[in-house]
């Protein structure tokens, strides 16, 4: 870690944030699990069994329309146990994928070297998902995995028509869609429809506990009742059925309550901002963002915006923007805004305008 970024990381603990949310210590987030915990009787579970992780299960379960859902500790955990389980069903270990996905990207080649999955591109780079994109990958496959949205290239998203396209052709070709849907709860807004009618187009969905919802960790998948059943094994085999999940269930529960009608708000706010930002040179990626979470492009040399975002966090008592990196084309800097509640509190034209002078 540079000496930059710790100067960042020391600014960001005492300023305002502009994006995500206002931080808070351990004792203020452990104090308010016990607080919800207290008030609304919640127990313990022990190994991912009764008390909050059953009701926090069956509340998810509902909220998207599935008969089952199984909790983890971690996303990555949980959708590798998923596509090993689907395909053990169909006899094959090749599983279609974004070639941007988080299972390639972020997981330490993990689906091949831990779950022993074959992995085929079902779209290359910003390219979301169709049904010809799944007719282009020949053979047997165990899966398919769409990605909602496709972090790596902006959160962007299918059309729903392309989505309910794809999904119509792999239960025609008769192989499980499984959705990476670590923020579908904010994708749905995009598209105007409901978390049910979303993972209606799926065979099984991951979900998470703490993009969005803000909870310590974990993650759940909804599936079949069937499936279920594999999924606690594998989970079991993989060393996640830890003696207790309390805390990071109560976490999930807070947010349920705490976040869940507000994504559309985050996302009306983000599309407010890029719209500012291009106004002063700063382009966007997508241009309307899908999401509360989008790219922006600046001309310029890392090193030194960089130098001016930390300084403006340390003069002003504000963080207006995270830390900036190379981005793909030469002498164009990129960085990702997540805009959450904390951005709620400002005016759009206002942080564009202050981003706009920290990067220029």
């Amino acid at each position: 870690m540079s000496e930059l970024h710790d100067r960042f990381r020391a600014a960001s603990a005492s300023a305002e944030p502009v994006f995500w949310r206002v931080p808070e210590t351990p004792a203020q987030t452990l104090r308010a699990l016990a607080d919800f915990a207290e008030e609304h009787g919640i127990e313990r579970d022990a190994y991912g069994q009764r008390g909050a992780v059953a009701q926090l299960e069956a509340e998810v379960a509902e909220l998207l329309g599935k008969p089952a859902a199984v909790m983890f500790p971690s996303g990555v955990m949980a959708q590798q146990a998923t596509l090993r389980a689907w395909c053990d069903r169909r006899a094959s270990r090749r599983v279609a994928l974004p070639d941007l996905s988080h299972l390639l990207h972020h997981e330490q080649d993990g689906p091949r070297r831990v779950t022993g999955l074959e992995l085929e591109w079902l779209t290359t780079g910003r390219e979301t998902p169709t049904a010809a994109s799944l007719a282009a990958v020949p053979g047997r496959l165990g899966a398919v995995m769409v990605e909602l949205p496709l972090r790596d290239a902006g959160c962007l998203l299918p059309s729903w028509d392309d989505l309910v396209g794809l999904s119509a052709a792999a239960r025609e070709r008769g192989v499980p869609l499984h959705a990476d849907g670590a923020r579908i709860w904010e994708s749905v807004p995009h598209w105007g429809r409901t978390l049910t009618e979303a993972a209606e187009l799926v065979d099984s969905m991951y979900v998470s506990l703490y993009k969005g919802l803000g909870a310590p960790s974990g993650a759940l998948v909804v599936c079949p009742e069937d499936l279920a059943a594999d999924l606690r094994a594998w989970r079991q085999r993989m060393g996640g059925t830890l003696f207790s999940m309390t805390a990071a269930a109560v976490g999930g529960l807070v947010g349920l309550r705490a976040y869940l009608d507000d994504f559309g708000a985050y996302r009306d706010w983000a599309i407010a901002l890029a719209a500012e930002l291009r106004s002063h040179g700063i382009r966007t990626f997508p241009e309307e963002p899908h999401i509360g979470t989008f790219l922006a492009y600046a001309p310029g040399v890392a090193d030194e915006v960089n130098e001016r975002v930390v300084a403006h966090a340390e003069q002003h008592g504000v963080v207006v923007s995270p830390l900036w990196g190379q981005s793909e084309v030469p002498g164009w800097l990129v960085a990702e805004l997540s805009c959450y509640d904390a951005a709620l509190r400002h005016d759009p034209a206002d942080v564009a305008e202050q981003i706009a002078a920290v990067v220029a």
